[in-house]
């Protein structure tokens, strides 16, 4: 079309030079030009007339309702983003000339966290014992802060359940017996809705949940793994713990033995351990598990946040 276009304009410079030859040529390209003009008209009606159908078809289709309450009912506090001030004390933790300097120490655990330790929590690093361990007794500080708010739970360390399966046949509670005194904790087990027990299979972490709240015995991995074995020690550790602590004798056989699937999945290789925390912290709240991938990088700057100022909120 534009060359055709281009010959005209060409002809029609140069009318004086036209010779009868000319013109049949000039006659000819006329017509061509003409004919897909009307083509283009033809498509141009067809284009308009589909256009037509298409937003007849939509106001036909029923116009899709924001659930208000969800909306409302949606949790805020686990996605409170950072204020400018507190990106800045995180920012500042991170910087390679306070990796030997301890930034603080847990009363609790007793633990140091230096500026080595907690580059773990830099976006691809594996977490580390000292961090894992260390925000799971803020979370438990949190709870005796405001009771009314969260569920009633226990936090075992990243050491419990390696040792409560060392000895030689696979378990033994003898090891881990003193680890809850009610001295210790000041209550038992058996009080507890939830008691969440850290699992490490050499470079992935998983989360085990005692959950006597729902008569469950839980199996969180962000891999989507399962392992019978786990679930079968923490009931048996949970009938022996029952028993020694209490003198009760209980029956945990109609339990479900529940390998968690609708829960979020990680898409990396180096998040299980964040997965894992935020499993244990959104059931602490009672909450579903609401979050996913695209979360990790905050939850990240926000643990450290909270493990600097020892505080979770």
């Amino acid at each position: 079309m534009e060359s055709a276009e281009k010959i005209l304009d060409s002809l029609s410079l140069n009318r004086e030079l036209i010779g009868v030859p000319d013109v049949e040529v000039y006659k000819k390209l006329l017509e061509s030009a003409q004919g897909r003009d009307a083509k283009l008209k033809s498509i141009g009606f067809d284009i308009e007339l589909n256009e037509k159908r298409r937003d007849s078809l939509r106001l036909l289709q029923p116009v899709k309702q924001v659930d208000e309450k969800l909306v409302e009912e949606a949790p805020c506090e686990p996605f409170v983003p950072l204020t400018e001030e507190e990106e800045a004390e995180v920012d500042c933790a991170f910087a390679p000339t306070r990796r030997r300097q301890v930034l603080v120490t847990d009363p609790g655990t007793r633990i140091d966290i230096t500026g080595q330790v907690l580059q773990c929590l830099r976006p691809g690093a594996w977490l580390n014992d000292e961090v894992i361990n260390v925000y799971l007794g803020l979370l438990k500080d949190r709870e005796k802060r405001d009771p009314q708010k969260f569920l009633k739970c226990h936090y075992f360390s990243t050491f419990f359940y390696k040792k409560l399966v060392s000895g030689n046949n696979g378990y033994d509670y003898k090891a881990v017996k003193r680890w809850t005194s009610i001295r210790k904790l000041g209550y038992t087990l058996l009080e507890c809705d939830k008691i969440f027990v850290p699992i490490h299979k050499e470079i992935h972490w998983c989360l085990a949940v005692i959950n006597k709240k729902d008569k469950k015995f839980q199996y969180l991995d962000s891999l989507k793994g399962m392992d019978m074995k786990v679930l079968s020690a923490l009931a048996r550790y949970y009938v022996d713990e029952v028993k020694d602590k209490s003198g009760k004798d209980i029956d945990v056989s109609a339990w479900e033995q529940d390998f968690v699937e609708d829960l979020p999945e990680q898409k990396n290789g180096f998040d299980c351990g964040m997965f894992m925390l935020k499993y244990v912290d959104f059931y602490s709240r009672g909450l579903g598990l609401c979050f996913d991938q695209s979360h990790m990088p905050y939850f990240r700057v926000r643990t450290a946040k909270e493990i600097l100022r020892l505080r979770a909120d």
